[in-house]
């Protein structure tokens, strides 16, 4: 009887500890860079590109993927511009950057292509522009995600950005 009384106000204790905590993580959670994301999505002038960005986020990395089973960069830019804005690109990102149109990065909108390089002269990496400074990519860790694009990692990596359509 004493170790059920035991067990009982162990399990809620500790049903309030967890549940304290998982609430603390979310109101932090909400005013960090997933608000702003958040806030980037909401002024989509396209509802479609909302959708699409929705469906398509947490989709996992996959080298060369196609689909929500595993998606890669330029493969997931290359799915994105067609059916959002019916342009066929090129299925590798640095045919992509070959195929944009060189665009002056304070003149972007939504749709337009972002290209990276990591090392060397050579693109190896495409995101979607949004608006308000955000782009969509699939990242190699954390899958199909809205990021910000002012972020010195990114902006000591961007190498071209330019429009499509």
């Amino acid at each position: 009887m004493i170790k059920t009384k035991y067990s009982f106000w162990l399990v809620l204790l500790l049903s309030l500890v967890l549940t304290a905590c998982g609430s603390k993580k979310l109101a932090v959670k909400s005013d960090s860079k997933a608000s702003k994301a958040a806030d980037a999505m909401a002024n989509l002038k396209s509802q479609q590109l909302y959708r699409f960005i929705t469906e398509w986020t947490g989709v996992k990395y996959r080298f060369g993927g196609l689909d929500k089973s595993g998606v890669d960069c330029s493969g997931f830019a290359f799915l994105l511009e067609k059916e959002i804005y019916g342009v066929s690109l090129p299925r590798i990102s640095r045919d992509q950057a070959n195929f944009a149109r060189k665009k002056s990065y304070g003149a972007l909108q939504e749709g337009d292509l972002v290209f990276f390089s990591f090392g060397g002269n050579d693109v190896d990496h495409v995101g979607v522009y949004l608006n308000n400074g955000f782009f969509v990519h699939a990242s190699t860790t954390r899958g199909v995600i809205v990021d910000d694009l002012n972020l010195p990692a990114y902006q000591k990596v961007l190498v071209k950005s330019g429009s499509v359509n």
